[in-house]
């Protein structure tokens, strides 16, 4: 890890190992690209030819490592990450497909800056049925403490969910989750918080249903986790507002975006490249 200091704030990056990445496999001097996966990409297993799996679990576990500071590359290195048992073509494109994405801004880091405000807020967003191996939705969240981003996550659910708003409450169910760790952390380490922490949802039935004290016959499904998602509202803990899709930054932890959807959310996150 590399840590630059400077008026703007303290930047922590992953240059020289990116480097490094590139000229072992032979990347360095390829053709840049925008974003780290294709729009709509799904991948599925066992297509294409099989590949070395030795040389594909060493290349994705490195990516891995490079994910703590990239959080632009989390989602589809996520995604490659379930191939690595029985790897073929087709992910080993996608794999190649990140390194020329780094190759675009080998320097970008995330940059740690005052706000003035010690708010801690979480985006929390959910591709629904995403996979197409075994139709399981893909969570995603992103965290804020005082305006800048500490911690991050893209994760295949467990189970298959019924619904839309079954697979929502579940990804809603771990930012909140993520919220409660931060709060204790700052309490031991005598830090203030400005009460009551948000939780950013693009989902108006999920927020609806969770403000809503009528147990429907097509919630029971997802009662355990409304019933936590409200108690903790109930308490004064959280708060879930309403963002618009278009500003919903835990969309780059769920699915493959296009470069003007990509970008702005890159920025949004407080990553740039001081080596630019």
């Amino acid at each position: 890890l590399e840590v630059a200091h400077s008026p703007s704030g303290i930047f922590l990056s992953q240059r020289k190992y990116t480097l490094d990445l590139l000229t072992e496999t032979g990347m360095l001097g390829c053709k840049p690209a925008d974003t780290p996966l294709e729009p709509n990409t799904h991948l599925k297993g066992q297509e294409g030819d099989p590949v070395d799996k030795g040389s594909y679990q060493r290349l994705v576990g490195r990516l891995i490592y490079l994910s703590h500071t990239r959080p632009d590359i989390t989602f589809v290195v996520s995604m490659v990450s379930q191939y690595m048992h029985d790897p073929h073509s087709t992910h080993l494109e996608a794999v190649y497909r990140i390194l020329r994405y780094l190759k675009s801004a080998p320097g970008r880091g995330i940059l740690f800056s005052k706000h003035g405000h010690w708010r801690v807020d979480c985006f929390t967003d959910v591709e629904w049925a995403g996979c197409p191996d075994d139709r399981r939705s893909t969570s995603g969240y992103c965290t804020f403490m005082g305006g800048n981003l500490i911690s991050w996550r893209s994760k295949k659910q467990s189970v298959v969910a019924r619904s839309s708003a079954e697979a929502e409450f579940r990804a809603m169910a771990h930012g909140i989750c993520e919220l409660l760790w931060v709060r204790g952390l700052l309490q031991d380490l005598g830090l203030p918080t400005d009460p009551p922490m948000r939780l950013y949802c693009d989902n108006k039935s999920a927020i609806s249903i969770v403000h809503n004290p009528v147990q429907h016959d097509r919630t029971k499904h997802i009662e355990i986790d409304r019933h936590f998602i409200k108690k903790k509202m109930e308490a004064g803990v959280i708060c879930i507002p309403f963002v618009q899709s278009g500003s919903q930054l835990a969309d780059i932890f769920t699915k493959g975006l296009g470069f003007k959807i990509f970008s702005p959310i890159v920025n949004k996150l407080g990553m740039s490249n001081i080596y630019a």
